[in-house]
């Protein structure tokens, strides 16, 4: 079955032997970059395009047309190369578009070697773009993959060269625009009125990133789409730096965009659609901040500059001429940043709109817990494609809450910190309290995700080695839905962790041996999900090592993580469990900035979960859950 991809979204790919057809309805120049597992292009021969079509792997046409056929051979691309992007630019003068967004949407197809479509995808939402990666083919953990990309660049060939990190990035756009039109003569680039006139601190035209069903996002920097939210090693990044807005896009004004409708993205199921508009709710708002962000500080930028030429001339320095100079320098910023603000404000306006559709129509996993469909919540049948694990937000309108889903089942365990983070909340609570609320987080966190499972597809253990989690526990406890009473002491840790080690071995030869049938009789097929509370208390040497065992060969059989734990209460193992924290989601019981975006990695404040003051739906929910979990053991 062929995959109609949406931007973001990634499929694996059958065959090492591809072919990349497009169809533009107009003439474009095709070619395709090498990145390294950075993504990253190492010279112009990592580059094929009209002027070099041939590379080991990769073979183009030596000219613009309205239709290309690009022959691919994975297994022939060099060790280095994690990455092939397929990129697509307009050619220079002529009749056609000067920008893709008054063409129509290119089409892109991937086909096995008998022809047979793989994946496609349109490339829809694009504006004033002269160029765009269309897809790339990446390779992850051994097996190649496709994923559909749409980002587009106003600056052409050699900004979308540059943000791959290809050396003379102008020079190299410039011998493939020349070599896709051999008779026609070298066009320079446009220069902007308001670029900067030292090259060293040129900034980065922007870019926008297009999606299927939506509005064009904001022009933006940095990366493209890349793994799920982690978090940033060294606080946020600012990514590369954006030129200055020149003013609202050319397309439909705010006031004439159809209003947002939920589910508007693609999808097999109501469920998927609103999984896939939410990521690109979220994707859209990182990009419009970094734009906002990369506009403003040109701005800055640009007024210092300004300014110190000012103050470096000796005839402009004093009197009225130097005056008339630095007051026209704070026009221009002011303008500068009046457009960033409009530009912003009209995205935000739009974001605003679309969550206050898309919320209420969220089903039970993805929903708050104020949401009213909690009240009809019945367990369900099948698994849903994510859970909700609370909500990001940017300073820039921290009113406007994405939903932080992630996907099912869970690819890494949880880990929520009890300990002080980064942000005045954390600060302003005593140690206990904070070790309180990060253990109703975590049983919080459980109680959606044995929600989100069928009857009897979830089993939780809880590890409370001393019984100071027992007031918290007790919702769990008291509606039947764990698997035994929460472990005590040195020897229930034991017990527990030496259960589900063997449990991880046990599968782990069934599936090396394909003998999944040949399990003991009464195995529990279900995922099995461990509260650990209190660590390292009653932990020794062995039982952190099975723990460490469980956190990285778990996830794949089925077998989950959710500690309860702070870093320094840990801290006589030294760096022995560094690969163990890790490995986990950081989540946090109090509002902090520890999530980075995997777009622009800027920090989001992440808020955790909170079960609204004198609200009894987490207990009604664990009711149903324990009463399903009865009924289907008997």
């Amino acid at each position: 079955m062929t995959a109609e991809l949406v931007r973001g979204q990634n499929h694996p790919l059958p065959d090492t032997r591809l072919e990349l057809r497009v169809a533009a309805g107009h003439p474009v120049v095709a070619g395709a970059t090498l990145g390294d597992e950075r993504g990253r292009v190492a010279g112009a021969e990592w580059i094929a395009h009209p002027g070099a079509p041939v590379r080991p792997g990769i073979e183009v046409a030596v000219e613009a047309a309205a239709e290309h056929r690009i022959a691919v051979d994975l297994a022939a691309l060099p060790d280095a190369v994690h990455r092939l992007s397929l990129f697509l630019a307009l050619p220079r003068g002529g009749s056609g578009p000067a920008r893709f967004g008054t063409a129509a949407a290119p089409f892109v197809t991937v086909t096995d070697p008998a022809g047979t479509a793989v994946a496609t995808y349109t490339i829809t939402g694009l504006d004033r773009e002269s160029a765009v990666v269309a897809l790339e083919l990446y390779r992850r953990q051994g097996a190649w993959k496709v994923r559909a990309v749409g980002q587009g660049y106003e600056g052409g060939l050699a900004d979308l060269l540059a943000d791959q990190g290809a050396p003379a990035a102008a020079d190299l756009a410039a011998a493939v625009l020349d070599a896709a039109a051999p008779a026609a003569a070298p066009v320079p680039p446009p220069v902007p009125e308001t670029a900067p006139a030292d090259p060293s601190s040129a900034a980065t035209t922007a870019i926008s990133y297009a999606h299927p069903g939506r509005r064009p996002a904001a022009p933006a920097a940095g990366p493209g789409a890349v793994p799920p939210p982690s978090e940033p090693s060294s606080g946020p990044s600012s990514g590369p730096s954006s030129g200055p807005p020149s003013g609202p896009p050319s397309g439909p004004s705010a006031e004439a965009r159809p209003a947002p409708v939920a589910g508007d993205a693609s999808g097999w199921s109501m469920d998927e659609r609103l999984y896939n508009q939410v990521w690109g709710m979220f994707e859209d708002l990182a990009r419009t901040v970094a734009a906002y962000r990369s506009a403003r500080d040109f701005a800055d930028h640009r007024l210092d500059r300004a300014i110190d030429q000012v103050l470096a001339d000796p005839s402009t320095r004093v009197g009225g001429a130097g005056d008339a100079a630095r007051a026209a320098a704070r026009a221009t910023h002011e303008e500068l940043m009046g457009r960033a603000q409009e530009v912003l404000d009209r995205d935000l306006a739009q974001l605003t709109a679309e969550s206050e559709v898309v919320e209420p129509a969220l089903p039970a996993a993805y929903a708050r817990w104020d949401n009213p469909v909690w009240h009809a919540y019945r367990t369900p049948e099948e698994l849903p494609m994510a859970v909700r694990l609370g909500d990001l937000h940017v300073p820039e309108r921290s009113a406007l809450r994405i939903p932080f889903l992630v996907r099912l089942p869970l690819e890494r365990g949880l880990w929520v910190d009890s300990g002080p983070g980064r942000t005045s909340a954390a600060g302003l609570l005593d140690e206990a309290e904070l070790r309180r609320l990060a253990l109703d987080s975590a049983v919080a966190h459980t109680a959606r995700l044995l929600a989100a499972h069928p009857a009897g597809a979830l089993t939780v253990h809880v590890l409370d080695p001393a019984g100071g989690g027992a007031a918290a526990f007790a919702p769990l406890v008291e509606t039947g839905v764990l698997a035994a009473p929460p472990a005590r002491g040195a020897a229930g840790v034991t017990d527990v962790l030496a259960q589900l080690t063997e449990r991880v071995d046990l599968l782990q030869m069934a599936v090396r041996g394909d003998a999944s049938e040949d399990l003991p009789p009464g195995f529990d097929p279900a995922r099995q999900l461990l509260v650990v509370h209190d660590f390292p208390h009653g932990f020794d040497d062995r039982a952190v090592t099975r723990l460490r065992y469980l956190a990285d060969e778990g996830p794949s059989v089925g077998v989950h993580l959710l500690m309860v734990a702070d870093r320094a209460d840990a801290a006589a193992y030294g760096p022995v469990l560094d690969p163990l924290w890790r490995s986990l989601l950081r989540l946090t019981p109090v509002p902090d900035d520890h999530l980075a975006d995997p777009w622009v990695g800027h920090a989001w404040t992440y808020e955790p979960p909170t079960v609204p003051p004198g609200s009894a739906v987490l207990w009604q929910v664990l009711g149903q859950v324990g009463e399903a979990r009865r009924r289907n053991s008997g």
